[in-house]
């Protein structure tokens, strides 16, 4: 059982990590006006990682997540999950991507210890890509997912942000892919980090998808062996092997059962990826602050976590992007 407990007694046990702060895709809700990037010297190195990691794990910390920005545009992140592989206590290493560089590296990073990936796709049309991602890369985000697959890093499970009048449309094509290629889509509301895409009117609500889907497609049965350790909700549609999850962080707040917290790309401690709150521990690292000192840290940051995130109320709440994040 893990010893880091917050102060409204959740137990955490799930770290997300930002690897970098780079992306070589430009998506609409990601990204906001002109983004200085982080140094070489800003950016924790691997071993620094690991040693974060070390602390964590002693306090009872079971998974990483690996995110960006794009990890896999940091150069031999397999040397990272390797390092990571043989922290005692760390159950599971997985990783976010765009998937836009998986087809290049998915057995290496299988054969590193990496055991899931997710991959963010939003449209299967290219103009639409192009209009989201700023780039004409859906071939090889697609070649990502079979590559994934094929390498063993299963289940996969595919993140489609839904935004209304870009990609609303195409709900019933990543809900027939459950049926058809036994995919693990889910859907993610929109959660306005930034100023490009703030209108509430861009969010569809889980509760509108889950409606078209089931006029569609019939009943979803409620699906209780995902794995993970995450806030989606899962569904099964008859005849499918794949899944359906929904994400509602801005109407269905899950605060009440987050067991995660995040370490930014530049060393900061963050609890809740909606709030500002930040905890300095690149500092500590670079004096030579020993493991003990390093887990006194992390159990600052889980004392200061909120009771939950104002989302709903307030349709800008991080001074961040999420690429700085790593969401």
């Amino acid at each position: 059982m893990t010893n880091l407990v917050d102060s409204y007694s959740r137990r955490l046990n799930y770290m997300r990590i930002s690897v970098t702060d780079r992306c070589n895709l430009r998506c609409k809700y990601c990204v906001t006006g002109t983004m200085i990037p982080l140094t070489h010297d800003d950016i924790l190195r691997y071993e620094e990682i690991h040693k974060v990691v070390l602390a964590a794990a002693g306090l009872g910390v079971k998974k990483v997540r690996l995110t960006g920005g794009e990890p896999l545009v940091r150069l031999h992140l397999d040397r990272l999950i390797e390092l990571l592989s043989t922290v005692e206590g760390i159950d599971e290493i997985t990783m976010t991507t765009n998937g836009t560089l998986l087809a290049k590296y998915a057995s290496e990073l299988k054969a590193a210890g990496l055991k899931r990936v997710n991959i963010s796709l939003d449209t299967f049309q290219a103009d639409k890509f192009q209009r989201i991602t700023g780039s004409d890369r859906m071939n090889e985000v697609l070649e990502g997912i079979e590559a994934a697959r094929n390498a063993g890093l299963n289940p996969v499970k595919i993140n489609m942000v839904v935004l209304r009048g870009i990609n609303d449309d195409e709900i019933l094509d990543f809900a027939r892919k459950t049926i058809t290629d036994g995919w693990h889509v889910r859907f993610i509301e929109y959660m306005p980090f930034t100023d490009t895409l703030s209108e509430m009117d861009t969010l569809v609500p889980n509760e509108e998808i889950m409606e078209a889907i089931q006029e569609s497609f019939g009943e979803m049965v409620p699906y209780y062996h995902a794995a993970g350790n995450g806030p989606a909700k899962y569904y099964q549609l008859n005849g499918a092997s794949g899944t359906l999850g929904f994400i509602g962080a801005v109407t269905e707040c899950f605060c009440a059962e987050c067991n995660r917290f995040r370490l930014t790309a530049d060393g900061k401690l963050r609890p809740c990826l909606l709030d500002n709150d930040e905890i300095d521990i690149r500092e500590s690292l670079r004096n030579g602050a020993s493991i003990d000192e390093l887990a006194g840290l992390i159990q600052e940051a889980a004392l200061i976590k909120r009771k939950q995130h104002h989302l709903s109320e307030n349709m800008t709440a991080s001074t961040r992007p999420m690429r700085q994040i790593g969401g």
